[in-house]
């Protein structure tokens, strides 16, 4: 049975559904996913997401809001490939990610604002499981996402 397309969800729950309004763009082969929500809030640095994408994932959606910046790439290749390895479902960055062209074969949603292949810091700077929100949506720890090629809902509490 294939799960409820965003559109459908949409359809079910009206305005109770929170949808992202920022136009994502699609980098990984998962085209379609869902989990529980899991998040960041970064700068231009990407320590604290490589730190969490290295824990298992158990099928979570990493949410990273970097602020909307297309500056540095908050993932690339090998973060992305240890994100699969990890069991993650998939990663929505609110910002850039690099590798473009091997992110496309990993089996992981991934979506984000563009792409740079200029390298982020790696301090570990930011906050971890706090609220994030963008586009109109608010993120929270431990909500359900759900992301397809219409877009990334928030499913309500």
């Amino acid at each position: 049975m294939r799960a409820p397309s965003t559109a459908d969800l949409y359809d079910e729950h009206g305005e109770a559904l929170q949808s992202c309004d920022t136009q994502l763009r699609q980098y990984g082969a998962r085209r379609a996913f869902a989990g529980a929500v899991v998040t960041v809030r970064c700068h231009e640095d990407n320590g604290l997401v490589k730190a969490v994408l290295a824990e298992p994932g158990h099928g979570r959606v990493l949410v990273v809001d970097g602020g909307g910046s297309l500056r540095t790439a908050l993932m690339g290749d090998m973060i992305g490939a240890g994100a699969v390895s990890n069991g993650w479902a998939g990663v929505v960055i609110n910002g850039a990610v690099r590798d473009v062209a091997v992110l496309r074969t990993l089996e992981l949603g991934i979506k984000a604002l563009g792409s740079n292949p200029r390298k982020s810091t790696k301090t570990g700077a930011g906050e971890r499981d706090v609220a994030v929100a963008f586009g109109g949506a608010s993120f929270t720890p431990g909500a359900r996402l759900v992301s397809d090629d219409d877009g990334v809902v928030v499913l309500p509490g």
